[in-house]
């Protein structure tokens, strides 16, 4: 399959993109379509299932015509998604209301429900619940908007509804039925005790894969593409359609980080730390350990930061005076290890983990008028880096030790923040050659459903080259130890009040 293309189709929460990419790796064209998202009250989150579609039947062609292929060169196509975007469908498959986004808080309660359910299951999904999170979000509808539940058909996320449009067949997905339907298979499978706990045994029945199938893997084929479907996408009928992941899994494997020992670090306006794990790895503050999520026999733990890009961004708009980034950095890189005596903390919109502290707030200690913006930029960026290493010591509390980072994502194209977190974990940080390291997963799941590959590993060792490697400088990793310990203490310091300036959510 020498010849073959694949196409990876990336569901993000800003737009959707299509890209075409070679058996080896090499991307011909892509092509963008915006989404848009509204916000009915406060921490809720929503969008229209029908303009993913849309966005699906319009970026596929123009991508198809960029790379000027015939659809017959397309041999599969797989899809990732921003996983948790929960929507309820009737008997024919239609939306019977805005789907809610992953982002969506509304569910806390019914959270906080499910994590009171202590159950075997919510071992392997880091002892609770996210709001984020399937069961939540399906029990929120079920207490808020009887009618919908009832007349749901099928309640599902985004990416089974459009892997239905494509084929006509409803199926579960592996990856995200494990991450974040709480499904693991040490447990039994599908989570009935959490539902029984919780009053609500009906749901199973509306979720795919309700006919006791197990949910299909990364990589395992859906089925053919129907002609419908082809026609609206520009493809040709009977293409395989494949089984993708959660993006930021799609991620891990666009990086190819799929053994045990590294760490993928998805650097956006959050920082997600995928580490894969031989067996599990319990009793972090981080989300898992996952079984089987990706790969039969491995693991996953799932570190996160909710706000890193987005706060370089925040100084980038607020003090940045018109500047472009790169020219802030060379003001941070000026600045010098330490910022000046400043310290900042990262938790503009709390902390996922280890802390697991949604009041946490964003700090900076040690102004004073000597500061410029670039000892600003500076400060978050280091602040940022104490975050991963927080996270990578708390698993390495637990007996997970990372040998190497793989890094993609918008902040890669920092070469000051990549060298920060590489100094302040004391970690090599390995680049790979494609930046858009999600919709290259999807295509790597893409072409071992088509039989390019056996698995995911030899996709990836095909498909996926590193170009550069970070190593970290020893004596900067001394210079940022003492200042990693003000970083963990200016928080304990500053807890009490944090939460007393937060206030009450939901």
């Amino acid at each position: 399959m020498t010849d073959a293309l694949f196409l990876g189709i990336d569901i993000g929460t800003q737009s959707l993109r299509a890209g075409l990419f070679t058996a080896d790796g090499r991307a011909l064209a892509f092509a963008d379509r915006p989404l848009t998202t509204s916000y009915p009250q406060p921490a809720w989150a929503e969008q229209q299932p029908g303009e993913w579609w849309t966005a699906l039947c319009q970026a596929t062609p123009e991508c198809l015509r960029k790379a000027n292929v015939r659809a017959d060169a397309v041999a599969a196509l797989a899809l990732d998604n921003a996983s948790c975007t929960v929507l309820a469908v009737d008997e024919h498959g239609q939306p019977l209301r805005p789907a809610l986004l992953w982002m969506d808080q509304r569910a806390h309660a019914e959270a906080a429900q499910v994590t009171a359910s202590a159950t075997p299951h919510l071992r392997y999904a880091g002892r609770s619940v996210s709001p984020e999170w399937m069961i939540p979000k399906a029990l929120w509808l079920r207490r808020h908007e009887p009618q919908t539940y009832e007349q749901a058909a099928v309640l599902c996320e985004s990416i089974d509804w459009l892997n239905w449009r494509l084929t006509g067949r409803w199926v579960a997905a592996r990856n995200n039925a494990t991450c974040k339907w709480n499904y693991a298979d040490p447990a039994g499978g599908w989570p009935d005790p959490i539902l029984a706990h919780v009053g609500a045994p009906d749901l199973r029945a509306r979720w795919p894969g309700n006919d006791d199938t197990d949910p299909l893997y990364p990589g395992a084929v859906i089925g053919p593409i129907t002609a419908a479907a082809a026609r609206a996408l520009g493809l040709q009928p009977g293409t395989p359609v494949v089984q993708g992941a959660i993006d930021a899994y799609a991620a891990v494997i666009g990086m190819n980080a799929l053994r045990p020992g590294q760490l993928a670090l998805i650097l956006g306006s959050s920082t997600c730390h995928m580490a894969i794990t031989a067996s599990g790895v319990f009793g972090t503050g981080s989300w898992g350990p996952y079984p089987d999520a990706l790969v039969p026999g491995l693991w996953v733990l799932e570190g996160g930061q909710t706000s890193t890009g987005s706060v370089v961004r925040w100084v980038e708009q607020t003090m940045g005076g018109g500047r472009s980034l790169s020219e802030l950095d060379a003001l941070a890189t000026e600045a010098g290890a330490g910022a000046g005596g400043l310290l900042a903390l990262d938790y503009w919109q709390g902390n996922r983990s280890p802390r697991q502290d949604p009041l946490a707030r964003g700090v900076f200690v040690g102004l004073s008028l000597s500061h410029t913006v670039g000892h600003l930029l500076r400060a978050v960026y280091e602040a940022t880096a104490y975050g991963t290493r927080h996270i990578l010591a708390d698993m390495s509390d637990q007996g997970f030790q990372v040998a190497e980072m793989v890094a993609c994502g918008g902040g890669t194209r920092s070469r000051l923040w990549l060298q920060l977190h590489a100094d302040i974990c004391g970690c090599p940080i390995v680049l790979t050659e494609q930046a858009e390291a999600t919709a290259l997963g999807a295509a790597m799941c893409a072409a071992v459903g088509a039989g390019a590959f056996p698995g995911l590993a030899e996709a990836g060792a095909a498909m996926v080259k590193p170009i550069n490697r970070i190593e970290p400088d020893p004596a900067a990793y001394a210079t940022y130890d003492a200042i990693y310990r003000h970083y963990l203490s200016t928080y304990d310091a500053l807890r009490e009040t944090m939460h007393a300036l937060a206030g009450p959510t939901g």
